[in-house]
């Protein structure tokens, strides 16, 4: 049996190894404009050689020039007598003998204002709005609590994200506090009895009827059906008052001895309120029907098949037609209120002008700091008197000063290639508009420009142009082509408009089927089969012919 020795041995193997300046490259090729600005501020925080031009400021040059001329000394002009009454400060000595009251030296006195930080508004959440409502009821402490649980169990679109059981689970093991003297009605001794998962259960209950009655409404439902009907019965509430407060009997007067009766006057604006409680009972009777059709029957509302949703609820049509008009009226996520997206700011990296007849692409550089090497510490490398410790790192800071400059031109330099091809293949939709776009793959253009695709991707990704036909991402000039008319190819962006278009055109009673869409479209001379037209309504969310049909 042979011994465990150990052993060296020599292998010889190729591997691609991405070097610093090249990472670098390739991580400013795919920044935008407001991207590069943020990472040249932290490069110029980090690295004390990289300088920003300021037009404000003098450069070194014009600075050593006029030290030279005061070196040589310009002629001396004589210098007028000052006159001493102009020398007194008549300001500090009124200030100083003149004030009766009492005044606080503005060099002694430290007065440290708020910050304008501290006056920026932050939009309100969904979860700082319910709180917020939480906090103005006066609750017991576990219901507050288990209120307060509720709402931070809550998605963005106001649902809940967990059953109830799930719930009171969860609220049993967080649950540390002692219940309450007298929560519930019942006395200590009497919750001690109560089981912790039946008392977790009854708050998380209580807690979840709670923040269904907050606003907005709907919010902690758990499914669509419930966060409907939510509203419904909140909007009945609402509607029962108004109509009972409009609808108040005022007390008749009595009529004394010897007095005869008045006789009631003839209401000149009878057929007008007749008309208002008509629509008023007409709304009331369309927010019956809809709880029914909610509670009940919202699978055969998603059929839109009017005639069976009237057989089912056991009204006429129209009523129908009114329920379904207010169930539009809801609002299915109703967190999205107070859980709205930040806007996102969008800066256009390059402009397509055309000037004299011919398009023209040029590079916003506005607001983009201009970057300079440090004259004081080039100085530093070649005196004597600098250490050689300090002489390495300022070498070192060159290097990755030259780096980032270079990979900032070099970026510059590809966006510009890139967008030349673009305008020079999409002169027609820069003319006429979103209908002339001619179908062009990031292949053709890397080998038009001679790099590789991936650099002509990142050359264009979360990058905008500003053209006459608006601010357009540079990725939506890139798309596939179908057979078009005369053997020409038509881009799928303008594919999918002319299915939405037809799509939108069509009869609701008779929607167009895929076929049918397929067959309009072959008309027109673009080749498309029924499937590719399914994929592609698919992808615009847009509803089958069967969903789309409205049946009255």
């Amino acid at each position: 049996m042979g011994l465990l020795q150990p052993k060296l041995s020599l292998k010889v193997a190729q591997r691609q190894v991405l070097t610093p300046g090249l990472m670098q490259m390739v991580s400013v090729l795919a920044l935008n404009k407001l991207e590069l600005k943020e990472m040249i501020d932290a490069e110029m925080v980090e690295n004390p050689v990289l300088e920003e031009i300021d037009e404000t400021v003098p450069m070194f040059d014009e600075v050593a020039g006029r030290q030279e001329l005061r070196e040589r000394g310009p002629e001396e002009t004589p210098v007028p007598a000052k006159d001493p009454f102009n020398e007194v400060d008549f300001g500090s000595y009124f200030q100083e003998y003149l004030d009766p009251g009492y005044r606080t030296q503005q060099e002694y006195e430290d007065s440290e204002k708020p910050s304008f930080e501290n006056f920026l508004s932050q939009p309100t959440s969904l979860s700082d709005h319910l709180a917020w409502q939480v906090g103005a009821l006066t609750l017991d402490k576990d219901l507050e609590t288990a209120a307060e649980f509720i709402i931070g169990n809550l998605d963005e679109n106001g649902y809940l994200s967990a059953s109830e059981a799930e719930l009171a689970a969860a609220y049993a093991e967080l649950s540390s506090a002692e219940p309450a003297a007298e929560a519930n009605g019942h006395t200590p001794a009497e919750l001690n009895m109560q089981p912790e998962s039946d008392r977790a259960q009854d708050l998380v209950h209580r807690g979840i009827d709670l923040v269904q009655h907050l606003d907005p409404a709907g919010v902690g439902a758990r499914d669509l059906r419930e966060c409907l009907l939510i509203q419904i019965v909140a909007q009945q509430h609402e509607f029962e008052q108004l109509y009972a407060r409009n609808h108040r009997i005022e007390p008749a007067r009595d009529v004394e001895e010897g007095e005869e009766p008045e006789e009631p006057e003839e209401n000149p604006h009878g057929s007008l309120k007749a008309e208002a409680e008509a629509q008023l009972e007409t709304r009331r009777r369309a927010m019956v029907v809809a709880a029914l059709i909610v509670d009940k029957h919202l699978q055969l509302l998603q059929k839109r098949d009017v005639k069976d949703v009237a057989k089912a609820v056991q009204a006429t049509p129209e009523d129908v037609h009114a329920a379904v008009d207010f169930i539009r009226t809801l609002d299915p996520r109703p967190g999205r209120l107070y859980n709205r997206e930040q806007t996102r700011l969008i800066e256009p990296d390059v402009t397509f002008v055309k000037r004299g007849g011919e398009w023209v692409v040029s590079m916003n550089e506005e607001d983009l700091p201009s970057l300079r090497l440090s004259r004081r510490y080039r100085q530093m490398l070649v005196s004597q008197t600098t250490d050689r410790e300090v002489k390495d790192y300022v070498k070192e800071r060159f290097r990755s000063a030259l780096q980032l400059m270079r990979n900032i031109a070099q970026r510059k330099s590809t966006i510009l290639r890139t967008c030349e091809v673009i305008v020079r293949r999409q002169q027609e939709f820069l003319d006429e508009g979103i209908e002339m776009l001619r179908p062009m793959m990031i292949k053709e253009v890397a080998e038009e420009i001679g790099v590789h695709p991936s650099t002509v991707s990142r050359a264009v990704a979360n990058k905008y142009a500003h053209t006459p036909q608006g601010v357009i991402e540079l990725r939506a000039f890139f798309s596939e082509g179908a057979n078009g008319p005369e053997g020409a190819d038509t881009p799928l962006v303008v594919l999918k408009r002319k299915v939405r278009k037809l799509i939108e055109d069509e009869d609701a009673k008779h929607p167009l089927t895929d076929d049918q869409l397929a067959a309009m479209l072959q008309a027109q001379g673009i080749q498309l089969t029924r499937r590719t037209v399914a994929k592609y309504r698919e992808d615009m969310n847009i509803p089958s012919t069967h969903q789309r049909r409205r049946r009255d």
